[in-house]
């Protein structure tokens, strides 16, 4: 189970700001995609898309309970910087439908697959939080990577979090127990539980409380068998199909993805793969490690 994954995000009224690649084919793109707002699902489940800028796209998803504005802070920096940013909202998420059902790994890699299918994504970079990971390694064991270059894990909770013979570090279920009992018996509990070490110290008071209060808007159902599957599901066969470079970034100080369990059990899985660890950062890093990260993510792109 995926423990401690807060939430926040940077809903950007300064999108109106960016400064992005100019031009009849960027206007005409914009206007295109005006219509592509929601995704159908192959289910016909909308999901919600949004899409900044031009260029050579970045697509991110976000963590277990997180909508498509936790990248916000990064999307921003990449579509000022000539990139297409692109994000969505995973069924039962943010501005998504909840449709009562696909809470499953298969379905949501036929989720992502529908999404690039429909906005014709190509050659892209696809960036991953925390349980975003899960659905990049699904993906591209169910569907080959199409339309994927390359990869960045940010908190990744890859490959495998359950204690078993062949996992004797993993997580002991029992220790989760009361967690996952406690979630859907008072998910704003929950919330507030585990909202401190997603976090550092320094972040602002009005950060945790959006973070909180979007996360509450996540449907319990979704959250409840999700959580479920992500600590229960051995990924390993499917991070080892992911054959494109990867970069796995990594806070130190990660209690919900220890660090030795997952980056870097994953990054061992991968022959093309680079680990950054960044000192002190806990499983929130995108939100308090901003500047960094979209520095890190715009070399990794610049670089293919």
């Amino acid at each position: 189970m995926d423990r401690r994954q807060m939430i926040s995000a940077a809903a950007l009224a300064a999108m109106g700001t960016m400064t992005l690649a100019p031009g009849r084919a960027a206007a005409a793109t914009s206007a295109k995609r005006a219509a592509e707002s929601f995704v159908a699902a192959k289910d016909g489940t909308s999901l919600f898309v949004r899409d900044w800028g031009a260029g050579q796209p970045v697509l991110f998803l976000s963590g277990w309970a997180l909508p498509s504005d936790f990248w916000g802070y990064q999307m921003l920096g990449l579509a000022r910087k000539g990139y297409r940013a692109i994000a969505y909202d995973r069924r039962g998420h943010g501005r998504s439908a909840d449709p009562g059902r696909g809470y499953d790994h298969d379905t949501l890699a036929d989720d992502l697959a529908s999404v690039i299918g429909s906005l014709g994504i190509e050659n892209a970079t696809i960036v991953a939080h925390s349980m975003g990971g899960t659905e990049v390694a699904r993906y591209f064991a169910r569907h080959g990577g199409r339309g994927i270059a390359r990869v960045v894990l940010v908190g990744t909770i890859t490959p495998f979090l359950m204690k078993s013979p062949d996992n004797p570090a993993g997580v002991d279920p029992a220790a989760l127990a009361g967690g996952a009992a406690l979630l859907a018996r008072d998910f704003p509990a929950w919330i507030a539980a585990n909202t401190p070490p997603f976090f550092t110290s320094d972040t602002s008071p009005s950060m945790v409380r959006w973070g909180q209060d979007m996360m509450m808007s996540t449907s319990l159902l979704g959250a409840a068998q999700l959580a479920a599957a992500n600590f229960a599901t051995d990924f390993r066969p499917d991070v080892r199909k992911i054959g494109v470079p990867t970069l796995l970034i990594h806070g130190d100080r990660d209690v919900s993805a220890p660090l030795a369990l997952t980056a870097r059990a994953t990054a061992a899985l991968l022959p093309q793969a680079t680990l950054h660890v960044y000192e002190g950062a806990p499983h929130g890093l995108p939100l308090t490690h901003v500047e960094r990260l979209t520095a890190d993510l715009l070399g990794f792109v610049a670089a293919r």
